[in-house]
Formats: structure tokens, sequence, C-alpha cells
């Protein structure tokens, strides 16, 4: 197994969303032809989105606070990455690439 792959699969952050204590599942909250959001709410408050992409090319996709069931400003963070990505108000827009997800998670911003 190469280094890329064994990060991949031992993300502890992704994997503290799969393992989230509320076991909640994660539903559909928004599409848009081949673009789709899936999200959890977390226990600590917090929500995990997945942003899709399953068009041909490359895509804006769009995380709107209304379809999260959050208000005011969120921190974004990039969990493939672990990376935060900023604090943001309303909404987050990313770019995906063709047939690609985007795994974000918000956390209201104090």
């Amino acid at each position: 197994m190469d280094a890329f792959t064994l990060n991949l699969l031992t993300n502890d952050e992704v994997l503290e969303v799969n393992q989230d204590p509320l076991g909640k599942q994660a539903r559909r909250v928004a599409q848009d032809g081949s673009l789709e959001g899936l999200a959890k709410t977390m226990e600590d408050g917090s929500v995990a989105a997945g942003l899709f992409n399953r068009d041909e090319t490359s895509k804006t996709v769009t995380a709107k606070w209304s379809d999260l069931g959050l208000s005011g400003k969120a921190r974004v963070r990039d969990l493939w990455r672990q990376k935060d990505l900023g604090t943001f108000d309303g909404r987050f827009e990313t770019e995906v690439p063709r047939h690609g997800v985007m795994l974000v998670r918000l956390f209201p911003a104090q």
C-alpha cells in the first residue's frame, strides 16, 4: 500500500465523521442536475458535507447554509486535505473536478 492510500484510509478527520456518536447518516440536502450535496449533523454541532460533481467536466459546487440548517458565519475545513479553508457567510463554493467529491466540515464561527 502506498503512502497516499494509507493516509486516505487512516484519515482521522474522515473517520471521525463516520464514527460520530450521534450515528446519523448523511441525507441529500441539494441536487441540481449532476451536482449533489449530502450532509449530516455531528455531535458537536458542526455539519459534515459531501459536495459531489457527477458531470464530465469540472464544476463549481455550492453549499448553502439554508440547505444545511446553518446561519451566520462558519469555519470550513477540507477533510481530505486536513486544511482550514477560511470563514464563510451563508455559503461555500468550490471547484470540484469531474466525477469528484469535496468533503468538508462546517463549524459555527465564534
